[in-house]
Protein backbone atom coordinates (compact mmCIF):
# COMPACT_ATOMS: atom_id res chain seq x y z
CA UNK A 1 0.00 0.00 0.00
CA UNK A 2 1.28 3.12 -1.01
CA UNK A 3 1.99 6.04 1.42
CA UNK A 4 -1.15 8.18 -0.04
CA UNK A 5 -3.20 5.20 0.24
CA UNK A 6 -1.98 4.68 4.05
CA UNK A 7 -3.47 7.95 4.94
CA UNK A 8 -6.28 7.63 2.85
CA UNK A 9 -7.59 4.97 5.21
CA UNK A 10 -7.60 6.57 8.10
CA UNK A 11 -10.63 7.56 9.72
CA UNK A 12 -10.00 11.01 9.79
CA UNK A 13 -9.98 14.40 7.79
CA UNK A 14 -7.36 14.34 6.09
CA UNK A 15 -5.61 18.27 5.87
CA UNK A 16 -4.11 19.48 2.03
CA UNK A 17 -1.86 22.91 2.22
CA UNK A 18 -2.49 26.39 1.46
CA UNK A 19 -2.05 28.87 -1.25
CA UNK A 20 1.70 28.95 -2.58
CA UNK A 21 1.84 32.45 -5.11
CA UNK A 22 0.31 34.90 -2.35
CA UNK A 23 3.10 33.46 0.12
CA UNK A 24 5.68 34.03 -1.97
CA UNK A 25 4.83 37.29 -3.09
CA UNK A 26 4.64 37.93 1.15
CA UNK A 27 8.86 37.27 0.55
CA UNK A 28 9.01 39.32 -2.09
CA UNK A 29 8.91 37.39 -4.93
CA UNK A 30 8.35 38.42 -8.24
CA UNK A 31 5.61 36.91 -9.50
CA UNK A 32 4.70 38.86 -12.29
CA UNK A 33 5.18 37.05 -14.95
CA UNK A 34 3.53 33.50 -17.06
CA UNK A 35 5.48 31.57 -15.02
CA UNK A 36 3.93 32.84 -11.79
CA UNK A 37 4.55 30.71 -8.36
CA UNK A 38 7.22 28.66 -10.23
CA UNK A 39 9.56 31.56 -11.16
CA UNK A 40 10.56 31.09 -7.14
CA UNK A 41 11.99 28.17 -8.70
CA UNK A 42 14.44 30.23 -10.65
CA UNK A 43 14.62 33.08 -8.22
CA UNK A 44 14.41 31.53 -4.50
CA UNK A 45 14.45 27.44 -4.58
CA UNK A 46 15.10 27.56 -0.08
CA UNK A 47 11.61 30.15 0.07
CA UNK A 48 9.96 26.87 -2.04
CA UNK A 49 11.13 24.98 1.03
CA UNK A 50 10.38 27.47 3.70
CA UNK A 51 6.37 27.92 2.63
CA UNK A 52 6.24 23.81 2.62
CA UNK A 53 7.87 23.93 6.06
CA UNK A 54 5.12 26.48 6.98
CA UNK A 55 2.29 24.77 6.19
CA UNK A 56 3.87 21.43 7.52
CA UNK A 57 4.02 23.52 10.89
CA UNK A 58 0.37 24.01 10.80
CA UNK A 59 -0.69 20.41 10.42
CA UNK A 60 -0.43 19.85 6.41
CA UNK A 61 -0.03 16.38 6.05
CA UNK A 62 -0.50 17.11 1.83
CA UNK A 63 2.05 19.14 0.21
CA UNK A 64 1.26 20.62 -2.79
CA UNK A 65 4.37 21.14 -5.21
CA UNK A 66 5.23 24.44 -6.55
CA UNK A 67 4.95 23.13 -10.17
CA UNK A 68 1.22 24.33 -11.07
CA UNK A 69 2.53 26.31 -13.56
CA UNK A 70 5.61 24.21 -14.13
CA UNK A 71 4.43 22.58 -17.50
CA UNK A 72 7.83 22.26 -19.46
CA UNK A 73 6.46 24.32 -22.43
CA UNK A 74 5.56 27.08 -20.13
CA UNK A 75 9.49 27.73 -19.04
CA UNK A 76 10.12 27.30 -23.07
CA UNK A 77 8.19 30.01 -23.59
CA UNK A 78 9.61 31.91 -21.61
CA UNK A 79 13.13 31.68 -23.05
CA UNK A 80 14.18 28.18 -20.60
CA UNK A 81 15.96 25.74 -22.39
CA UNK A 82 13.82 22.30 -22.23
CA UNK A 83 16.48 20.42 -20.14
CA UNK A 84 16.54 23.08 -17.13
CA UNK A 85 12.70 23.35 -17.68
CA UNK A 86 12.98 19.71 -16.57
CA UNK A 87 16.12 20.11 -13.75
CA UNK A 88 13.20 23.04 -12.39
CA UNK A 89 10.32 20.34 -12.07
CA UNK A 90 13.13 18.54 -9.96
CA UNK A 91 13.87 21.10 -7.65
CA UNK A 92 9.94 21.71 -6.98
CA UNK A 93 9.89 17.94 -5.70
CA UNK A 94 13.09 18.01 -3.92
CA UNK A 95 12.16 21.03 -2.02
CA UNK A 96 9.13 19.62 -0.66
CA UNK A 97 10.63 16.68 0.04
CA UNK A 98 13.47 18.74 1.82
CA UNK A 99 10.81 20.01 4.12
CA UNK A 100 9.05 17.15 5.13
CA UNK A 101 12.25 16.02 5.97
CA UNK A 102 13.96 18.93 8.28
CA UNK A 103 10.39 18.98 10.09
CA UNK A 104 10.20 14.81 10.61
CA UNK A 105 7.33 14.77 9.35
CA UNK A 106 5.15 11.91 7.26
CA UNK A 107 3.35 13.97 4.77
CA UNK A 108 2.65 13.04 1.13
CA UNK A 109 3.92 14.72 -1.69
CA UNK A 110 1.65 15.68 -4.52
CA UNK A 111 3.07 16.72 -7.56
CA UNK A 112 0.84 19.56 -9.20
CA UNK A 113 -0.33 19.90 -13.13
CA UNK A 114 -2.33 22.86 -13.63
CA UNK A 115 -4.69 22.71 -16.79
CA UNK A 116 -4.23 24.06 -20.51
CA UNK A 117 -5.78 27.03 -18.99
CA UNK A 118 -3.01 27.72 -16.60
CA UNK A 119 -0.66 27.94 -19.52
CA UNK A 120 -2.47 30.41 -21.52
CA UNK A 121 -1.96 32.84 -18.84
CA UNK A 122 -5.18 34.98 -19.80
CA UNK A 123 -7.42 33.44 -16.41
CA UNK A 124 -8.47 30.84 -19.06
CA UNK A 125 -8.95 28.63 -16.13
CA UNK A 126 -11.49 30.14 -14.99
CA UNK A 127 -13.52 30.30 -17.72
CA UNK A 128 -12.55 26.54 -19.60
CA UNK A 129 -13.23 28.69 -22.84
CA UNK A 130 -10.43 26.62 -25.00
CA UNK A 131 -10.20 23.23 -27.00
CA UNK A 132 -7.73 21.05 -28.20
CA UNK A 133 -7.98 17.34 -29.40
CA UNK A 134 -7.75 14.69 -26.38
CA UNK A 135 -4.62 13.98 -28.50
CA UNK A 136 -3.19 17.27 -28.04
CA UNK A 137 -4.30 17.50 -24.33
CA UNK A 138 -2.19 14.62 -23.65
CA UNK A 139 0.82 15.41 -25.64
CA UNK A 140 1.12 18.90 -23.53
CA UNK A 141 0.53 17.00 -20.33
CA UNK A 142 2.47 14.44 -20.61
CA UNK A 143 6.45 15.19 -19.95
CA UNK A 144 5.23 16.95 -16.63
CA UNK A 145 3.30 14.17 -15.49
CA UNK A 146 6.14 11.66 -16.13
CA UNK A 147 9.26 14.06 -14.62
CA UNK A 148 6.87 14.35 -11.75
CA UNK A 149 6.76 10.52 -11.35
CA UNK A 150 10.43 10.15 -12.35
CA UNK A 151 10.94 12.39 -9.18
CA UNK A 152 8.74 9.70 -6.98
CA UNK A 153 5.95 11.91 -5.57
CA UNK A 154 3.10 10.04 -4.37
CA UNK A 155 0.47 10.91 -5.88
CA UNK A 156 -0.44 13.65 -9.10
CA UNK A 157 -2.66 16.59 -8.13
CA UNK A 158 -4.61 17.68 -11.23
CA UNK A 159 -5.59 21.22 -10.12
CA UNK A 160 -8.47 23.74 -10.93
CA UNK A 161 -9.89 21.81 -13.80
CA UNK A 162 -12.35 23.71 -15.81
CA UNK A 163 -12.47 22.10 -19.22
CA UNK A 164 -14.04 18.21 -18.92
CA UNK A 165 -12.87 17.18 -22.39
CA UNK A 166 -9.15 18.10 -20.92
CA UNK A 167 -10.07 16.34 -17.69
CA UNK A 168 -11.20 13.29 -19.79
CA UNK A 169 -8.06 13.49 -21.60
CA UNK A 170 -5.76 13.43 -18.28
CA UNK A 171 -7.46 10.48 -17.34
CA UNK A 172 -6.76 8.38 -20.53
CA UNK A 173 -3.45 9.24 -20.05
CA UNK A 174 -2.86 7.94 -16.59
CA UNK A 175 -4.80 5.01 -16.81
CA UNK A 176 -2.94 4.23 -19.93
CA UNK A 177 0.67 5.22 -20.09
CA UNK A 178 1.19 5.95 -16.25
CA UNK A 179 -0.81 3.12 -14.84
CA UNK A 180 0.84 3.15 -11.26
CA UNK A 181 0.67 6.38 -9.83
CA UNK A 182 -2.23 7.73 -7.67
CA UNK A 183 -3.87 10.61 -8.53
CA UNK A 184 -6.38 13.22 -7.36
CA UNK A 185 -8.93 15.76 -9.68
CA UNK A 186 -10.39 18.63 -8.61
CA UNK A 187 -12.43 21.03 -10.37
CA UNK A 188 -12.87 25.13 -10.80
CA UNK A 189 -16.26 25.95 -10.46
CA UNK A 190 -17.89 29.31 -10.11
CA UNK A 191 -20.54 28.61 -8.10
CA UNK A 192 -20.34 24.90 -7.38
CA UNK A 193 -23.27 23.52 -9.41
CA UNK A 194 -20.99 23.46 -13.01
CA UNK A 195 -17.99 23.15 -14.46
CA UNK A 196 -16.41 26.32 -15.68
CA UNK A 197 -16.86 24.98 -19.30
CA UNK A 198 -20.53 24.21 -18.46
CA UNK A 199 -20.40 21.06 -17.39
CA UNK A 200 -22.39 19.81 -14.47
CA UNK A 201 -20.59 19.33 -11.73
CA UNK A 202 -22.83 16.14 -10.18
CA UNK A 203 -21.91 14.61 -13.99
CA UNK A 204 -18.22 15.31 -14.50
CA UNK A 205 -17.59 13.29 -11.11
CA UNK A 206 -19.72 10.50 -12.04
CA UNK A 207 -18.11 10.53 -15.44
CA UNK A 208 -14.55 9.41 -13.34
CA UNK A 209 -15.77 6.92 -10.82
CA UNK A 210 -14.56 4.19 -12.82
CA UNK A 211 -10.80 5.29 -12.66
CA UNK A 212 -9.21 3.56 -9.92
CA UNK A 213 -6.24 5.42 -10.18
CA UNK A 214 -8.26 8.68 -8.86
CA UNK A 215 -8.33 8.31 -5.32
CA UNK A 216 -10.12 11.65 -4.62
CA UNK A 217 -12.32 14.14 -6.32
CA UNK A 218 -13.68 17.09 -5.75
CA UNK A 219 -12.75 21.85 -6.36
CA UNK A 220 -10.92 23.79 -5.78
CA UNK A 221 -9.96 27.57 -5.76
CA UNK A 222 -14.00 28.67 -5.55
CA UNK A 223 -15.14 31.26 -3.09
CA UNK A 224 -15.77 29.20 0.45
CA UNK A 225 -19.58 29.93 0.64
CA UNK A 226 -19.67 27.56 -2.67
CA UNK A 227 -18.36 24.73 -1.06
CA UNK A 228 -21.05 23.42 -0.02
CA UNK A 229 -23.18 23.90 -3.02
CA UNK A 230 -20.46 21.96 -4.09
CA UNK A 231 -20.68 18.64 -2.03
CA UNK A 232 -24.07 18.36 -2.52
CA UNK A 233 -23.17 17.80 -6.04
CA UNK A 234 -19.91 15.97 -5.66
CA UNK A 235 -20.95 12.87 -2.84
CA UNK A 236 -23.74 11.64 -3.89
CA UNK A 237 -21.99 10.86 -6.94
CA UNK A 238 -18.54 9.33 -5.97
CA UNK A 239 -17.21 6.04 -3.37
CA UNK A 240 -13.86 8.04 -4.10
CA UNK A 241 -12.40 10.52 -0.76
CA UNK A 242 -14.22 14.09 -1.72
CA UNK A 243 -11.31 16.98 -1.48
CA UNK A 244 -12.43 20.66 -1.49
CA UNK A 245 -9.87 23.81 -0.96
CA UNK A 246 -11.62 26.92 -1.24
CA UNK A 247 -9.81 30.12 -1.83
CA UNK A 248 -10.39 33.03 0.28
CA UNK A 249 -13.09 34.50 -1.38
CA UNK A 250 -11.07 37.43 -3.41
CA UNK A 251 -11.82 37.88 -6.53
CA UNK A 252 -8.42 37.78 -9.07
CA UNK A 253 -8.28 40.22 -12.46
CA UNK A 254 -6.46 37.56 -15.05
CA UNK A 255 -5.81 40.78 -16.90
CA UNK A 256 -3.98 42.50 -13.97
CA UNK A 257 -2.79 39.79 -12.55
CA UNK A 258 -3.76 41.13 -9.42
CA UNK A 259 -6.45 40.22 -6.57
CA UNK A 260 -9.21 43.07 -6.52
CA UNK A 261 -10.56 42.60 -3.12
CA UNK A 262 -10.07 41.75 0.19
CA UNK A 263 -11.56 39.21 2.30
CA UNK A 264 -12.71 39.56 5.85
CA UNK A 265 -11.50 36.82 8.51
CA UNK A 266 -12.66 33.18 7.28
CA UNK A 267 -14.77 31.62 10.30
CA UNK A 268 -13.11 27.85 9.53
CA UNK A 269 -14.44 26.85 13.02
CA UNK A 270 -18.02 27.34 11.85
CA UNK A 271 -17.40 26.21 8.23
CA UNK A 272 -15.30 22.91 7.94
CA UNK A 273 -17.39 20.86 11.17
CA UNK A 274 -20.12 21.46 7.76
CA UNK A 275 -17.74 20.30 5.29
CA UNK A 276 -17.49 16.95 7.34
CA UNK A 277 -20.67 16.70 7.75
CA UNK A 278 -21.63 17.06 4.39
CA UNK A 279 -19.05 14.70 3.42
CA UNK A 280 -15.58 16.52 3.03
CA UNK A 281 -12.56 13.82 3.46
CA UNK A 282 -9.64 16.19 2.57
CA UNK A 283 -9.77 20.04 3.28
CA UNK A 284 -7.40 22.94 3.10
CA UNK A 285 -6.82 26.40 1.29
CA UNK A 286 -5.84 27.37 -1.96
CA UNK A 287 -5.27 31.10 -3.85
CA UNK A 288 -4.75 33.76 -0.72
CA UNK A 289 -4.68 31.01 1.75
CA UNK A 290 -2.39 31.01 4.19
CA UNK A 291 -0.75 28.58 7.11
CA UNK A 292 -2.38 30.42 9.55
CA UNK A 293 -5.66 29.30 7.67
CA UNK A 294 -4.56 25.82 7.18
CA UNK A 295 -3.72 25.89 11.05
CA UNK A 296 -7.07 27.22 11.64
CA UNK A 297 -8.94 24.25 9.37
CA UNK A 298 -6.65 21.66 10.91
CA UNK A 299 -7.92 22.77 14.50
CA UNK A 300 -11.44 22.74 13.04
CA UNK A 301 -11.01 19.48 11.84
CA UNK A 302 -9.32 17.59 14.65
Amino acid sequence: MTQFNELLVKDKTIILDGGFGSELEKRAIDLDNNLWSASALIQSPDTVKEIHQDYLNSGAEILITDTYQANPKTFTNAGISEEQAFQLIDVAVQQAKAAIKASHNSAVVAGSVGPYGAFLANGAEYTGDYSLSSAEYKAFHRPQIARLIANDVDLIALETLPNFEEAKALAELLQDEFPLIDAYFSFSTEAGDHLWDGTKLSEAVAYFEPYQQIKAIGINCTAPENILIALGNIVPNTTKKVIVYPNAGEIYDPISKAWLTKSGPINWQQLVPVWQEAGADIIGGCCRTSPTDIKAIYQAAK
